[in-house]
């Protein structure tokens, strides 16, 4: 591990994701975290995790971004001190929290609320989202099966307010770069030690564009809806054959 991102998730995540590859290393974000250290993480947030847990999670991992590793930062840098650490923020709490529930509510359709119950993947994805979800914004909404989930601005700032707030005070000064993503490759370049890449510097899910990219492209959530389909399939050919059984039969 060479550098966490300690910034919340709508802070430039996925373009600081891509920045790192464009610099020759490798990453995990979110998809990653859930794909292949979903049990690590649901041991950490329900028995805990030692630093000993975090160094074989990551060991042959360059750079982690987003959820859950931005939240434990800290244990993570315990496992890799040398490791460099990079905050990045919006300009106030006021528009990380709109940009935050604009992403959110990407996933109110019914097709991804059905996906859970319909992919054993999905099922156990939204279980360790929602565990996730309370260590890290205080919060997982109301949760409907239909219409808008809602969520507390209180809790969320506060909680993103305090984050930040102890990333400031407690990671070490010669390893934290407080980053401004539109000052481009230069400071973080200077930073991290890298020549100036010649692409131009990148920047991703504006829009809240992430969700659809991820379904229609990651092999995670692909995976989910290939068993989505399976059990749709196996469902609709059981409601057939009791139709033939009762009404035809």
């Amino acid at each position: 591990m060479k550098v966490i991102l300690a910034g919340y998730p709508k802070t430039g995540t996925k373009t600081m994701r891509q920045a790192f590859i464009y610099l020759g290393l490798s990453n995990y974000d979110f998809p990653e975290n859930c794909q292949f250290l979903r049990k690590d993480w649901m041991k950490i947030l329900t028995k805990g995790g030692t630093t000993e847990d975090f160094r074989r999670m990551y060991e042959n991992v360059d750079t982690v971004t987003d959820m859950p590793g931005f939240y434990f930062w800290e244990e993570i840098h315990e496992a890799f001190p040398d490791a460099k650490i990079i905050l990045t923020k919006r300009a106030n709490e006021e528009e990380w929290c709109r940009s935050f529930k604009s992403q959110m509510a990407k996933g109110d359709g019914i097709f991804h609320k059905f996906l859970v119950y319909l992919s054993p993947t999905g099922y156990l994805f939204s279980v360790f989202v929602k565990k996730l979800a309370f260590v890290v914004f205080g919060t997982y909404g109301t949760d409907p099966l239909f219409g808008k989930n809602k969520f507390s601005d209180v809790i969320l700032k506060g909680k993103y307010r305090r984050h930040n707030a102890h990333v400031l005070q407690c990671a070490p000064s010669d390893k934290l770069l407080v980053y401004d993503l539109e000052e481009g490759w230069g400071p973080l370049c200077a930073f991290l030690g890298y020549p100036v890449p010649s692409k131009p510097f990148p920047f991703k899910n504006r829009g809240a564009s992430f969700t659809e990219e991820w379904m229609t492209k990651h092999p995670y959530f692909l995976q989910m809806q290939k068993e989505m389909l399976i059990s749709g399939g196996i469902l609709l050919l059981a409601f057939v054959i009791f139709c033939y059984l009762v009404f035809i039969v």
